[in-house]
């Protein structure tokens, strides 16, 4: 060993380096305490340095600043090397008036929001090599401010295409016009430059970390969703199962972090069809399902359409399906919120409900579950809902009148068309007491219908008769109207049905007739006043005499 080399350094077991004692020590107050603690020891010295920040090649920088009276060339592309190792070796004092390493290194990155994009990519890459150390991770999160920073600075200042809601819509509505469509292309590539420069060097860890610095400083929230679906699809081709799932979760809670309208129901179904594939956790899951279910009216039958778990007796999932309801109810059933949305939902879930009836292992408990996730008043027709229960009761035949009384007391009858209650009356598989509950509700609507109209009823001979004067239209309209007998248990419920039914259909004949009375007044009421108008036109053509 040369005599000016009395000391030995193992860093990590990876490499040994052959240096001068008292020159290290001076600098690394780490190697010098070692020393302190073990005098009388002069040969064959030799210091094992586990967990060293950037291993030998971190060490050899070190070694070239001792050698260099402390003095080195410090950038973007050793700062971060310089800085961990001067922490893990102590190298925090004062040498001979010069400035100590920890201290030149902090100076040096404070300069960072100075450096160009592709010294920033490399500070994050050296920062990610020597992670887990804490001072690494402080420089990792500066770095990644400053990435952040850039790209809102670059926004500001160059044109780019209108926010998008949705990574899909990345694609855009482009015109037919070649210029507006050259500009949104070029909008597009100027707002996504970034993307591959940053996809094959952030961990999912650090794309957390990227996602809550955007939304500190307030980075565009679409262009972001974009990246993360482009992250995600970049980073699965050559990712195991385990990789992947991790991906896909790093996706989903970084997501949940934007603002909703950021992201698509359509984007969000397909990363739930890739989460349940890689059977992701719980709690990864049901931020997924939070996500959807707060977009539900933006849904489609086909997304909805999730097949059951491996191993569930029914075809479709059914139980996320009312996981998404739950949520959707939780979100949008505030004060403010448009009854729109309520009802677009009910319609979906509706055309889900007539779509999962076939299935033969759907219990009744589930498909009446479906039936009752949304309340009465998102629905301004039960007429779906009854032929989703036909449809149901002709597959399972084998249900109790029990189960049968569950399903049709979820109806509203009063919100069934006369078409479906006519079908509902000679519906054999229907109890007779639901049927007579259909007639009445009709019954009743009529009533109203006419009571609206202001249609006089009264027991006289027809024909109804149509009077036209020159102050109006006077009508009087003769309807042959029975009294009707509410039923009271009475009578056999057989014979009251038919009766009912007799009615109704009587009650219906008659107001197609009152329709056409309404149509024959509108036509003559429309000639009195052309007649009108003429003669009042003719009076003041007419020359006056002279007095």
């Amino acid at each position: 060993m040369d005599a000016t080399c009395d000391l030995q350094v193992d860093v990590n077991g990876e490499e040994i380096f052959f240096v001068h004692k008292n020159i290290i020590s001076s600098y690394c107050g780490k190697i010098r305490k070692l020393f302190d603690k073990s005098k009388g020891v002069t040969t064959n010295l030799k210091v094992i340095l586990h967990g060293f920040p950037g291993g030998p090649g971190s060490f050899e920088l070190v070694s070239r600043f001792c050698y260099n009276n402390g003095k080195i060339v410090i950038n973007p592309y050793n700062a971060h090397r310089l800085l961990c190792a001067a922490y893990y070796l102590e190298m925090n004092e004062m040498i001979s008036g010069s400035h100590n390493l920890l201290e030149q290194t902090k100076k040096s990155i404070e300069e960072i929001k100075f450096w160009s994009w592709p010294e920033l990519l490399s500070a994050l890459r050296n920062s990610i090599d020597l992670v887990p150390m804490s001072s690494s991770s402080q420089v990792l999160q500066k770095c990644l401010d400053s990435i952040v920073a850039r790209l809102v600075f670059t926004s500001e200042t160059s044109p780019s295409c209108p926010s998008s809601s949705s990574p899909e819509s990345s694609g855009l509505r482009l015109s037919t016009d070649s210029k507006s469509t050259e500009s949104l292309r070029s909008g597009l590539l100027r707002s996504t430059w970034w993307f591959e420069d940053l996809v094959n060097i952030l961990t999912p860890n650090l794309v957390k970390l990227l996602v809550k610095s955007i939304i500190l400083h307030k980075f565009d929230h679409g262009v972001t969703s974009r990246f993360l679906f482009y992250y995600q699809k970049s980073r699965f081709f050559n990712a195991n199962s385990d990789e992947k799932r991790e991906i896909i979760e790093t996706i989903i809670d970084s997501l949940s972090l934007l603002d909703q309208t950021s992201v698509s129901c359509k984007s969000l179904f397909w990363i739930l069809r890739v989460a349940l594939n890689l059977n992701v956790k719980k709690i990864h899951r049901n931020i997924l399902e939070r996500m959807i279910g707060s977009q539900l009216d933006q849904a489609t039958l086909d997304s909805l359409l999730v097949p059951s778990p491996h191993g569930s007796n029914y075809l479709y999932d059914v139980n996320l399906v009312l996981q998404f309801v739950k949520h959707f109810l939780t979100t949008k059933c505030g004060p403010g919120v448009p009854i729109s949305e309520l009802k677009k939902a009910a319609r979906l879930i509706d055309s889900y409900v007539a779509e999962v009836a076939p299935d033969p292992r759907l219990k009744p408990c589930k498909f009446l579950a479906l039936v009752k996730a949304l309340p009465e008043s998102a629905r301004e027709s039960y007429d779906d809902i009854y032929h989703a229960i036909d449809i149901y009761l002709q597959v399972h035949t084998g249900l109790s009148d029990e189960e049968k009384t569950s399903i049709f007391n979820s109806l509203d009858y009063t919100k069934l068309s006369s078409e479906s209650c006519n079908h509902l009356t000679q519906n054999d598989k229907c109890p007779p007491r639901f049927a007579t509950l259909a007639l009445k509700a009709q019954q009743f609507k009529l009533e109203n219908l006419f009571r609206g109209m202001d249609v006089q009823k009264r027991f006289i001979l027809p024909p109804h008769e149509l009077v036209a004067t020159d102050e109006g239209m006077h009508e009087q309209v003769v309807i042959y109207a029975e009294q009707v007998v509410p039923y009271e248990g009475k009578e056999d419920i057989v014979i009251e049905n038919e009766k009912m039914k007799a009615h109704l259909e009587g009650m219906q004949w008659r107001v197609v007739e009152l329709e056409k009375v309404c149509r024959k007044m509108q036509t003559q009421m429309t000639k009195i006043l052309k007649s009108k108008l003429s003669r009042q036109t003719s009076a003041k053509s007419l020359p006056r005499l002279c007095s």
